[in-house]
């Protein structure tokens, strides 16, 4: 865990200079809002106003829950295999979006219960899926650390190869129940208030998903207090390995983006852990689980799309892309001030 000690500021020289070049295209100073002051953390993040981020990989970790066999899920643990394979074989909804917008995938088996055969999915099991939280909890903080470990070398592994942005996505049958009970202890709040239908659970399901985390909650009331406890008690390998690439997005300073609510529970570890990682992150959305927002709120990040998406798998980190495109487009190629017989706008509060 030294690594996560040894995590630095961004460079703010680089931001700096991107907003200088912001205010010399030929348009009211500021104007292009949120999508300004992420440029800017790009350009702080990798050192230089020269920034790209046309290498891009979206990680989707794959992992299954103890909890399931409490009924807490539409479907059983046997569908994070189908849909894992899925992902890895490029034939899933997160590849149809990644193809379109011009980024790789890479599926991980964090903990899938069963072996599989499958050349696209990379083999990273913990164990065959997490313990059920409501007895105890749900790894060991060997298994924790193990996950984080094996999350912030993903991202080495990637910036090796030459990635300039991770996006982050999950599969793992019953992890919004483990979200949203680290949501409850994270934001200090009833379950009732940070859980949603998941999947689609009619409401008499939805009912014992909350009381399952309440239980959850008490049984593993001694272990709440510190974030790698509380991640080893309610989390899930996924959840885990996910902290760890918000952790080595810091640490190799590359941008990671937050995608929904099981992204934006991690996000909330990984910040709780070390609180610098927050300005290498870029929150993609609002998700449609209820715990979204709060959790983004708790570590202090504005998402851009407000569009009540819940699909998972990255499906929402990845709808970012072409907007930061976009917006690269114009920092990039827009007319200056200096190219134009006009007077610069001025900037007023």
């Amino acid at each position: 865990m030294e690594r996560i000690r040894n995590i630095q500021p961004i460079d703010k020289t680089a931001l700096l200079q991107a907003k200088q070049q912001w205010d010399a295209i030929a348009k009211p100073l500021g104007s292009l809002g949120r999508f300004e002051d992420m440029i800017q953390q790009l350009a702080g993040i990798q050192g230089t106003a020269d920034l790209t981020i046309s290498q891009r990989t979206v990680v989707v970790l794959c992992a299954d829950h103890g909890v399931v066999r409490e009924g807490v899920s539409q479907c059983g643990s046997e569908v994070t295999a189908i849909c894992a394979q899925a992902i890895a074989s490029g034939t899933s909804n997160i590849n149809a979006l990644a193809d379109t917008f011009g980024a790789q995938v890479l599926a991980v088996d964090m903990g899938i219960s069963q072996d599989l055969s499958c050349p696209g999915l990379l083999d990273r099991k913990i164990a065959y899926g997490t313990q059920d939280f409501t007895t105890g909890m749900a790894m060991t903080e060997e298994q924790a650390v193990h996950c984080i470990r094996t999350g912030m070398d993903l991202v080495r592994d990637l910036k090796v190869q030459g990635c300039q942005l991770v996006l982050t996505g999950e599969m793992g049958i019953g992890n919004t129940t483990s979200a949203s009970a680290l949501a409850a202890v994270l934001l200090d709040c009833d379950p009732a208030l940070v859980t949603g239908r998941g999947a689609g659970l009619p409401a008499e399901q939805l009912t014992r998903k909350i009381a399952v985390i309440r239980q959850a909650i008490a049984a593993n009331r001694e272990q709440l207090h510190t974030p790698l406890s509380l991640l080893s008690a309610l989390g899930g390998f996924e959840i885990a390995g996910m902290t760890g690439i918000f952790l080595g997005g810091a640490y190799y300073r590359i941008p990671v983006v937050v995608d929904g609510v099981i992204s934006a529970a991690a996000a909330a570890i990984a910040y709780r852990m070390q609180p610098l990682c927050r300005d290498y992150l870029l929150a993609s959305h609002a998700s449609g689980e209820p715990a979204g927002t709060g959790l983004l709120r708790l570590i202090g990040l504005q998402p851009v799309l407000y569009a009540g998406m819940r699909l998972g798998e990255g499906t929402g980190a990845v709808m970012l892309l072409p907007l930061l495109d976009g917006a690269l487009a114009l920092y990039r190629n827009a007319h200056r001030f200096d190219d134009l017989p006009m007077e610069r706008y001025v900037g007023y509060k």
